[in-house]
């Protein structure tokens, strides 16, 4: 039986744009709302969200969503240990998950029929990595077949899970996804989405 779990990355202090991104109002939700409800609606699955800085106000945001929050004390260090805090706090709400899927709460173009076709794609490819393909790059979000959960939680630092990827290439299955090269770092990034997306 495939038992997937979702882990959202929300643990940044958002320096660059100088106020907390996860809160930033999108689509009448914040940044991190639109992405909780995008995983849930992806299927009946745990929800693991990975908060850090300025974790308190950000929770105060989910008392409505049937997700599961985790503080990672040690987010400034990097996204290495907010990987490792997620799949810790995931194996324990769900010991028997066969797979994880990452995602980052500053994708705002991620969708369901996105989630649902990574999944359909580690089925009918038979790899243990899928992610997506965008610009010239792969990455976020993506799903980790639970072979790599060893890998995932020894990440430290500033390591991300590309590291992962690039390491198994052969293993890696990609779903084309033009519109993950879009996230938000600064207030420009965000000014063009809200232009772009007529908000």
């Amino acid at each position: 039986m495939e038992t997937t779990g979702i882990i959202i990355l929300a643990a940044g202090a958002s320096k660059r744009l100088g106020t907390p991104k996860q809160q930033l109002p999108f689509q009448h939700k914040s940044l991190l709302q639109n992405v909780v409800h995008t995983a849930q609606q992806s299927g009946p699955m745990p929800v693991v969200v990975v908060l850090g800085a300025f974790a308190t106000q950000i929770k105060q945001q989910l008392p409505t969503e049937k997700v599961h929050t985790v503080v990672n004390p040690h987010w400034p260090t990097g996204m290495g240990s907010s990987i490792k805090a997620g799949l810790q706090h995931l194996l324990q709400l769900q010991p028997n998950t066969s797979s994880a899927l990452l995602l980052l709460c500053d994708q705002p173009h991620i969708s369901t029929t996105l989630l649902q076709d990574l999944y359909a794609l580690k089925k009918s490819s038979g790899k243990g990595l899928i992610a997506a393909s965008y610009g010239d790059t792969i990455g976020t979000p993506v799903l980790f077949d639970k072979k790599f959960f060893p890998q995932l939680l020894s990440l430290s630092g500033q390591e991300g899970a590309k590291k992962i990827l690039l390491q198994h290439a052969g293993q890696v299955a990609t779903r084309h996804f033009p519109e993950g090269a879009i996230d938000i770092d600064t207030n420009s990034d965000y000014e063009a989405l809200l232009n772009n997306t007529g908000q």
